[in-house]
């Protein structure tokens, strides 16, 4: 059985690191030449101010008042500059934020294994190609850029990581500091410094330098306090004024003279919820404005084409909007100093934005295409040497001599002074090695993908064998010579094998793609092996009624299908559960066990409320935390009192467990209610409740080791300890939600022991008096039943309700980072990101310790239930493996990546789940000095 889950964990971990071969490979290439425009730039410095977190919505709007919240933006909008709106693409985080803004390009996924702040791959950016680069901000964001900056000319300077603070009294300060730096301490003191110090001097009054100022205020008020809060709106006020200053020390020192370009923009934005990573518009739309030298001013127009409604609710409907992406940015900041385009980028330069000669705007994006047709031509040299001539095929959209033709075209017009044509041409050929690109990049992407979905349907296929070969003897009228497999068999996979090799090996491809190849092979192996189960299997089916045989099959597809519609509509787990709750009056449970029956009914329909209720984080309520603790103490008030009427040996220890773990609950709750008070009066994090908090979740793992191993105690004491824990990681109705999911589970467990058919009645043990014990899975097999697939979907089905019950996890930006606020509230990616999995793990553990106790009653062996679930999960997996797509809207193509990984994460997190439960259910810790005789 070990052997076999690590096997089967192995291959699961394939199947999961496939996705980032296929869709999640580096875009990057190297080699190229760089690229800038001939002619005198426009400005000799460019200030780039970014708004961390900042909305669209929120900067533009105006107040309740008919005032706006920026007066010296709106100004620039009305009198200075250019605006629209800047979007972005998933992931909307910090650091690919950033990266597009200043490098141009669209950070791939690997960069999160990293937390989103060291370089996974190296990468050019306008910093790089600066003379001398001046940034103050988050360590988070300034490192990566001085870290890829080559040479000595990126002078950084960031405030402490622990100023990072959710909780702390004024996290303004964050903005305020870099404002008082740039201006008093960096500008002010070091500008009349530089009167005296000619070296210092000389570097200030140079062309192509930049002054980055990251201001991460905004997005910290608005984790801590939602967007439509005082503090987010209040802080956007304060780095309006900040920008107005700066400006106004920065033409100071420079005498006016013309030659400073400005942009203000944010690298995502934020839900209403407080939180970012998913494609939502209220991630994706963040302000542009861009004013100085090169910068059109303002154009009044009397209409605007744009599908959204945000020109008449901002009152902007007649200063012309200019939208760009993100990865545009980076060629305008280019274009503006005089600088080589950074050399990765795929970003356009918006020329409609610049106001400069006509030539420089042909010239400018002239320089863009052949920077991005240089790109292409890399990317294809690469494909083209790491592939059979034969099996070689271009990208005939594009063909060499098209590029030659539209370049020779393209100068050709800049020389008779069609300017306007020459941009146009320019724009195509961008477009056209965009999609050249795209095409390269994804060329593998069937080859690899045939081969993953032959491995996931030999390993389905192989798992369904065993558990069929476990129960059943089908192989009884099967001739020997049919029982015995050929050699021939072993040598034709060899054969297959060689072949395989020498095709990757002439091809150069990646150690990876060995993995891909070779997988489907053993597995399938293993499966022609078995052929005399297939041959029973088929005899066997034959004999069924055709009708029965189409019903149980489109029943089982139908189930599928719910469960793979959960992932997009939460209200698909409230129709399973309400038919869920009419099983009893299907099945003979109704007559048999009215009672358990009722209690089934109830708590079904109880728990199908939770999908139906907003996601959670969205609508916080502490009292509805409280409330819950309280409940668990009520039900612990019960149980103790059970326990004293007990008279048995081990009522003390019994007694002393439990009242230590009400105090526990009683902990929690006054930790969760301080807590909030604390972080309302913006007074942080109690060091008590932080101390108590993490002892809670440490105990959590111990204390229930410590039960007596009776099944009903052992189940009770890990859900009280679990309770614990989740009260702590809550903020609102979610609180509820372990409580109710485990009263169901208490009710399954004794639904399915009276399932039980006749032949196993006989042997059946009162759930009161049955006790946890290692080495089930070794004893007690018996056959096979249709009722035991129902159990297995019955587990997919309340571990979809425990994944999806209080939150659409599907989308990153459902994680709410006040979730955590009672362990920490200093930004900390990996510690946030853990306790966050943990807490969706809880009502995770509950259920898999249920269907430990399922197993037992049944007993059928946990070795082939659980084969059953982790079947169901890979036929859900490559359901949405089939379901990825790399076009359309940026939600939708986000959305269909995440699914198919979280699928993917629970099968593999089901191994460990199962390994857990075990633990959980079947150890038993000793106090000292306790006999070993007392255990029992």
């Amino acid at each position: 059985m070990l052997l076999y889950i690590i096997l089967g964990l192995l291959i699961h971990l394939v199947f999961f690191a496939s996705i980032f071969d296929i869709y999640f490979t580096s875009p990057l290439v190297h080699g190229m030449t760089p690229q800038f425009t001939p002619l005198p730039p426009p400005a000799k410095r460019l200030v780039l101010f970014v708004a961390d977190g900042l909305r669209a919505d929120k900067l533009y709007e105006l107040d309740e008042n008919g005032n706006s919240r920026a007066p010296f933006i709106r100004n620039i909008i009305m009198h200075e500059g250019s605006w629209g709106i800047s979007h972005t693409r998933v992931p909307t985080e910090s650091r690919p934020g950033h990266v597009a803004l200043i490098a141009g390009f669209y950070e791939d996924v690997s960069a999160v294994a990293k937390g989103w702040k060291e370089n996974p791959v190296e990468f050019d950016s306008l910093i790089n190609e600066t003379r001398h680069t001046w940034c103050w901000g988050s360590p988070d964001i300034l490192a990566m850029f001085a870290k890829g900056a080559s040479g000595n000319h990126v002078f950084a300077h960031n405030y402490d990581a622990y100023s990072e603070d959710f909780g702390a009294q004024d996290v303004t300060k964050l903005d305020t500091w870099v404002f008082d730096n740039v201006k008093v301490r960096a500008i002010e003191n070091s500008f009349h410094a530089a009167r005296n110090n000619q070296s210092l001097f000389s570097k200030l009054n140079e062309d192509k330098i930049v002054f980055f100022l990251h201001l991460l205020g905004i997005e910290t008020n608005g984790h801590a306090h939602r967007p439509s809060s005082r503090e987010y709106l209040n802080n956007i006020k304060i780095v309006d004024e900040g920008l107005k200053e700066i400006v106004s020390t920065l033409k100071d020192f420079y005498g006016s003279d013309g030659k400073t370009a400005f942009i203000f923009t944010a690298d995502h934005g934020m839900t209403d919820w407080g939180s970012h990573g998913a494609g939502h518009p209220l991630e994706t739309c963040t302000p542009f404005v861009t004013w100085g030298a090169g910068i059109k001013y303002p154009q009044k127009v009397l209409a605007q084409k744009f599908d959204d409604t945000y020109l008449q609710e901002w009152k902007l409907e007649n200063w012309k909007r200019q939208d760009v992406n993100q990865a545009d940015v980076a060629p305008l900041m280019s274009a503006l100093i005089g600088v080589p385009f950074p050399l990765n980028s795929v970003g356009t330069l918006p020329v409609d934005i610049l106001n400069s000669t006509d030539l420089f705007k042909a010239e400018s994006m002239f320089t863009n295409a052949v920077q991005i047709l240089e790109q292409f031509k890399v990317k294809m040299t690469q494909k083209k040497e790491a592939t059979l001539p034969f099996l070689f095929t271009p990208f005939n959209s594009l063909s060499d001599s098209k590029q030659i033709n539209i370049l020779r075209k393209a100068r050709s017009y800049i020389k008779q002074k069609k300017y306007d044509e020459a941009v146009s041409l320019c724009k195509e050929l961008i477009n056209l090695a965009l999609k050249g690109l795209s095409y390269y990049h994804t060329y593998d992407r069937f080859f690899l993908a045939f081969n993953v979905v032959l491995g996931f349907v030999g390993w389905t296929s192989y798992a369904s064998l065993l558990i069929i070969k476990s129960h059943c003897n089908l192989t009884r009228g099967v001739s020997k010579e049919v029982k015995k497999p050929r050699s021939s068999l072993s040598c034709s996979f060899v054969a297959v094998g060689v072949l395989l090799a020498l095709f990757l090996l002439i091809q150069a491809c990646p150690w990876t793609y060995y993995i891909y190849c070779f997988l489907p092979l053993p597995v399938w192996y293993a499966v022609l092996r078995e052929f005399p189960v297939i041959q029973g299997l088929v005899t066997l089916l034959l004999t069924f009624p055709p009708s029965h045989f189409v019903g149980y099959l489109l029943l089982f597809i139908l189930g599928v299908e719910v469960l793979v519609l959960s992932f997009f509509y939460r209200y698909m787990l409230t129709a399973g559960l309400i038919a869920f709750a009419g099983w009893p009056f299907i099945t003979p449970l109704w007559t048999r066990a009215k009672s358990t029956s009722l209690s089934w009914i109830f708590f079904c329909l109880l728990l199908a409320v939770f999908p139906l209720m907003p996601v959670v984080g969205r609508k916080p309520n502490i009292f509805l935390v409280v409330g819950a603790g309280l409940l668990v103490l009520l039900l612990s008030l019960f149980v103790v009192t059970s326990v004293i009427k007990r008279k048995d040996s081990f009522v003390n220890e019994e007694l002393v467990l439990h009242l230590l773990q009400m105090l526990s609950t009683v902990l929690s709750v006054c930790v969760v209610y301080g807590t909030h008070n604390s972080l309302l009066k913006k007074q942080g994090l109690p060091l008590i409740n932080q101390v108590v908090s993490w002892i809670i979740l440490a105990s959590s793992f111990i204390v229930p080791l410590l039960s007596p191993l009776i099944l009903f105690d052992r189940l009770f004491s890990i859900l009280v300890s679990s309770m614990s824990t989740y009260l702590l990681l809550s903020t609102g109705y979610e609180a509820l939600f372990p409580l109710v999911l485990s009263c169901l589970m208490f009710v399954w467990i004794h639904m399915e022991q009276e399932t039980l058919p006749q032949s196993v009645v006989s042997c059946k043990q009162k759930v009161s008096s049955i006790q946890f014990t290692y080495n089930t899975d070794i004893t007690r097999f018996r056959d096979f039943y249709l009722d035991d697939i129902r159990r297995a979907f019955f587990l997919v089905f309340f571990l979809m309700t425990a994944f999806f019950g209080t939150g659409n996890i599907a989308s990153v930006n459902s994680f709410d980072l006040a979730s955590v606020y009672c362990f920490l509230t200093v930004f900390s990616p990996y510690m946030m990101g853990a306790l966050m999995t943990w807490k969706i793990l809880i009502p995770f553990a509950l259920v898999m310790c249920a269907f430990e106790a399922v197993q037992l009653t049944t007993q059928l062996s946990s070795k082939s239930l659980f084969l059953m679930v982790i079947n169901i999960s890979d036929i859900m997996a490559l359901h949405f493996f089939f379901l990825i797509k790399d076009y359309g809207s940026w939600l939708d193509i986000g959305a269909s990546i995440s699914h198919y990984v979280i699928v993917m994460s629970m099968t593999i997190f089901l191994v460990f789940l199962n390994g857990l439960a075990q633990m959980l259910t079947t150890k038993k810790l000793t106090l000292c000095g306790r006999p070993k005789s007392h255990l029992i």
